[in-house]
């Protein structure tokens, strides 16, 4: 398999999930649109003959004062993710093991291109942080193109990309210009912060569109993604989840890389480094069972993901016992697995359930997903 194609593999559904949101999205009825490629001045007042203090007065009332943004939050930060932080840094810790090949080999080509976007991001003052949400859209891959036509490393839509000042025509087409791009991106990214006021919500409405976002928020009454997770696309669930791992390992890469089990506070000391072999990566720890476990247990093979809430109960599942032998479904389901299969263990006693229920739990878990994206 090619590098573009390993790159590309693991990532493909967030992708296609976040290009597909672009298209058809619009803001919330609340919301006012503006043009984000437009940058108005506001000039201060003069008249002649007034005095020098007066005139410096007006050119600093002149500038509107820009409330700073609030800083990305990653895992391990308890203040910020309450209740969900152990649960954060468990999904940290199988993202990374499910993904460390792809995401070292993606740190190795993005060290240049980091550089670039960390200054177009800084002279927005985005924080440099929101860079990796391109590796969640295209693997930095320039050429990158969706099925539904997205383009470009941050997987822009056309009608996006021209709203962002984007040019794009059969001769050019900026979405693949990196240094343009993420200017595009910067402006897009303060137009739903604008909005939110919160960078998971913004990187939840970058894959579905802003008006999933909103839908959700008036629903619950809440400003809190956690709160409002459920409520929101599978797909989107998975790309936030997968940023904030993406954005905490990549942060902390160098001490990463080769560890295949994270401590609990997501940090790691010299010691810990001075062990690891940087160029020897571990292999995907394997499952460990009992013998019982393993003459009780029957695999299957899913092609697309059935809603695990559903199954328990269709098929009369031990949901302790379910979550034990299949610790890493939860990625499969919201699209921030390694592959496009999963092999499911369930008890033997439940195969003969499973495959006459199966038609109707793909079925219904597919109605599940599609009521989400409404």
């Amino acid at each position: 398999m090619q590098l573009r194609d390993l790159l590309l593999s693991s990532l493909a559904t967030l992708t296609i999930a976040s290009a597909s949101a672009q298209t058809g999205q619009k803001p919330a009825p609340h919301t006012k649109v503006v043009k984000t490629d437009t940058i108005v001045i506001r000039k201060p007042l003069v008249k002649p003959g007034m005095p020098a203090q007066t005139l410096a007065a007006n050119a600093v009332m002149a500038v509107p004062e820009k409330k700073p943004y609030k800083p990305v939050p990653l895992a391990g930060e308890k203040a910020y993710y309450g209740t969900m932080d152990d649960y954060i840094k468990e999904f940290v810790k199988k993202y990374l093991r499910v993904h460390q090949q792809t995401l070292s080999v993606v740190m190795g080509r993005g060290n240049t291109q980091f550089s670039l976007m960390d200054n177009v991001l800084q002279q927005h003052d985005i924080p440099k942080e929101l860079k990796y949400l391109a590796v969640i859209e295209s693997a930095l891959n320039h050429n990158a193109v969706s099925r539904v036509g997205a383009v470009g490393p941050w997987q822009f839509m056309a009608s996006t990309a021209r709203m962002m000042g984007l040019k794009v025509s059969g001769k050019k087409d900026e979405r693949r210009d990196l240094y343009k791009s993420t200017n595009a991106a910067a402006k897009y990214l303060a137009y739903l912060y604008d909005q939110l006021n919160d960078w998971l919500l913004v990187v939840a409405a970058y894959n579905s569109g802003p008006a999933p976002i909103h839908r959700a928020i008036a629903r619950t009454g809440s400003n809190s993604f956690w709160d409002i997770k459920q409520h929101l696309p599978k797909e989107t669930q998975g790309h936030v989840m997968a940023f904030i791992a993406t954005a905490t390992i990549f942060e902390n890469m160098s001490k990463f890389i080769g560890i295949s089990d994270l401590p609990d506070d997501m940090s790691v000391t010299k010691e810990d480094v001075a062990l690891v072999d940087k160029k020897a990566m571990p292999k995907k720890p394997k499952i460990v069972f009992s013998d019982d476990e393993l003459k009780n247990m029957a695999i299957v093979r899913l092609s697309e993901p059935l809603s695990e809430e559903l199954m328990v109960k269709e098929l009369g599942l031990d949901k302790k016992t379910h979550d034990k032998w299949n610790p890493d479904y939860d990625m499969y389901e919201m699209g921030t697995y390694a592959t496009e299969f999963y092999s499911l263990r369930i008890p033997k006693e439940k195969l003969d359930n499973f495959i006459e229920k199966k038609e109707m739990l793909t079925k219904r878990s597919r109605q599940i997903y599609s009521a989400l994206n409404m």
